[in-house]
């Protein structure tokens, strides 16, 4: 049997979950359909989400169309839950994505649509909420069109629109479809130009197959999650019209683990969406380069639910027990995995969505519950890798990164219904990064003071370009001295970088190791070890903060700010207000597109500034301004440079780190 996992995707608010909900019943796997408001649905699972009638978890169902099974992934709608979307997006055959008839393009819709086309995923547009006042048909069509893709074609016509009998007939050869099509195949062109009558209505819908296959033309079809209307015309589109790879599971072992959650009795249990292979119970799996786990247990989603089995192959998903170590991005491979071991899959994408851009410190409401919240605060973190903890041993503080405020709400309950913890937030702050403006280099050696240290290190740093990563060289011999050594130069050469002179990390930088020397370990007749003569690794891990420092020093950094691209439609009456309101938010608007009743101001705001502009904008605009808004870039920041508390012994103030680690050691 076809396996196609689909994704669902939307707004918050335009009726997925009610879609995947209208799915289900319409595949027979449900009785009767549930409630968004009533907290009734199969995807919605956690406390809050039924609370708040919001997606905040990413959740998998299965269900059967014919010879096809169907893996379908309700996915978050709040921009603050991204990271969720970013993690399926990579495993995705297919994806059907949901506007509401009346709301029309929001948006979260541009940016999901536009990360769609990025990574050439088949969408199919499902435009819900016809049975709702203020539904439109052709304006609409107009406005996906202008705002996701041209290459949009309705697949039918509404009758009733707004009322209760709205429905939807689908059109074997939708108006325009001859036109679109042969944009993109000549042979279909030529044909049209020979003789307009000469294509035949199914070598229209073989055509239509194949571009939506590529992710070159998006079916629009139109109805209502609530009513039924146009989903049985969306289930014949996801059955002819999206791919269902056929993977190889003699081939060997490739899968990506795109959700992490813990079982009833706290065992880690990993998503797995399998590319090629087959994974049985008992199999030893690897990730990570070196990581090794053997599987203890694996269940598939069949008809609604998950059941036990003793396999799960290539095109399916699974949930595999065992892996204890396993995290999400992991490949997984049953054989040697290329050392990087990192993201997706063969066959898989990788999706990019940016970094959160603000942090906050988690505070337990009782002293003696730190632990247990640092505790707690990994298993979350193991589940959203995003969350990214910043633990501070100096104050005894943990730190998580956000997208916005709602995670807080969510982080909060979270904690208080699964692991009975109250905890209480500091005020968001915005993350800022540092880059590196030239280089430096600086040099200690071994027995030579002021190094208290048995070692030898010598780095010089560069500025890398944005996104590059920090890329670590060897300018001395591999064998200079044992790899061990090496190696713990270069995990705290990564691990130091998270911090730079005033902080912030420094993402981006090319650090080489110029010089290298070590105390070889004694080695003459009846010696005992004395780790006082002999070289270690950690006197590599302590010296290489000051040398790298240092060096920084030499090199200089530049605070940079996170900046967001922003597009306001607003009232064309209303954007001289909306300019000075700008204005003091350290905005950068470029010329308005201005018209009669509805204007567009685009340009950059610093992410610090977009929760006050969120609040302010409906009282700018009357509450009709829409704003969409996206990381863009970093930019140098201008008057007050922010500085961020260090969470070590600080390797810029020599004494003070040399009393604290020396003490330690």
């Amino acid at each position: 049997m076809k396996a196609l996992n689909l994704g669902i995707l939307a707004h918050v608010d335009a009726g997925k979950t009610s879609l995947t909900e209208r799915l289900l019943y319409a595949a027979g796997v449900i009785d009767a359909v549930g409630s968004v408001d009533d907290g009734s649905t199969q995807t919605d699972s956690l406390a809050l989400e039924r609370q708040r009638g919001i997606t905040i978890k990413s959740a998998v169902v299965s269900f059967a169309l014919g010879d096809l099974t169907v893996n379908l992934i309700d996915t978050p709608g709040h921009p603050d839950f991204i990271a969720e979307v970013e993690r399926v997006l990579g495993v995705l055959d297919g994806a059907v994505l949901v506007v509401s008839a009346v709301e029309g393009v929001q948006a979260q819709t541009r940016i999901l649509m536009r990360t769609l086309q990025r990574l050439r995923i088949p969408t199919l547009i499902f435009v819900n909420k016809i049975d709702r006042a203020g539904a439109r048909y052709e304006s609409l069509v107009q406005e996906l069109r202008a705002k996701l893709s041209p290459e949009v074609v309705a697949m039918g016509a509404t009758s009733n629109l707004g009322t209760a009998t709205a429905s939807f007939t689908p059109h074997q050869a939708p108006e325009g479809l001859v036109e679109l099509l042969a944009e993109h195949d000549e042979r279909l062109l030529a044909a049209y130009v020979e003789d307009e009558n000469a294509l035949s209505d199914d070598a229209l819908r073989a055509g239509l197959a194949e571009q939506t296959r590529r992710a070159v033309v998006h079916p629009v079809y139109f109805g209502s999650a609530i009513s039924g209307a146009g989903v049985e015309a969306l289930i014949g589109g996801i059955r002819e019209l999206l791919p269902a790879p056929e993977g190889d599971p003699r081939a060997p072992v490739a899968g990506s683990v795109f959700k992490v959650e813990r079982g009833a009795a706290g065992e880690k249990v990993a998503y797995v969406r399998m590319f090629s292979g087959e994974v049985r119970t008992r199999d030893r799996l690897r990730f990570r380069g070196d990581q090794e786990a053997k599987v203890t247990a694996i269940s598939v989603f069949d008809g609604g639910t998950t059941r036990t089995r003793a396999s799960v192959a290539a095109g399916q998903i699974g949930k595999l027990w065992g892996l204890a170590e396993v995290r999400i991005g992991d490949r997984i491979a049953g054989g040697c995995v290329d050392e990087s071991g990192r993201k997706a899959s063969a066959g898989g994408r990788e999706a990019f969505f940016a970094p959160p851009t603000l942090e906050t410190v988690v505070l337990p409401a009782k002293a003696s519950d730190r632990g247990n919240l640092q505790s707690a605060l990994s298993q979350l973190a193991e589940q959203d890798p995003l969350i990214n903890l910043r633990q501070d041993d100096v104050r005894q503080e943990t730190s998580v990164s956000l997208y916005g405020e709602v995670q807080k709400e969510v982080i909060q309950t979270t904690l208080a219904t699964e692991y009975g913890l109250d905890v209480d937030f500091r005020e968001t702050t915005t993350i800022h990064i540092e880059r590196i403006d030239g280089e430096g280099a600086a040099v200690e050696f071994n027995k030579v003071d002021p190094n208290p240290f048995l070692a030898t290190v010598g780095l010089r740093v560069e500025p890398a370009s944005p996104g590059q990563g920090v890329d670590f060289a060897l300018e001395v011999e591999l064998g200079s001295m044992p790899y061990a050594f090496i190696k713990a130069v270069e995990e705290t050469v990564r691990e130091t970088l998270q911090q730079g002179l005033r902080g912030w990390e420094i993402p981006d930088a090319r650090v080489v190791m110029t010089h290298s020397g070590y105390s070889a370990r004694q080695s003459h007749a009846h010696a005992v070890f004395d780790k006082s003569m002999s070289s270690t690794a950690g006197d590599f891990r302590l010296l290489t903060p000051l040398v790298l420092t240092t060096a920084l020093r030499q090199a200089g950094t530049t605070v940079h700010e996170p900046m967001h691209r922003f597009q306001l439609e607003l009232p064309t009456d209303t954007v001289r207000g909306v300019l000075s309101a700008l204005a003091k938010l350290r905005a950068i608007p470029r010329v308005p597109a201005l018209d009669t009743s509805t204007s567009v101001l685009e340009g950059e705001i610093p992410a610090a500034a977009v929760y006050q502009l969120e609040q302010q904008l409906p009282a700018l605009t009357r509450g009709e301004g829409v704003l969409e808004s996206a990381f863009k870039r970093y930019q140098p920041v201008t008057g007050a440079v922010p500085r961020r508390e260090r969470t070590d012994h600080d390797p810029l103030n020599r004494r003070e780190y040399l009393l604290h680690v020396l003490r330690r050691v």
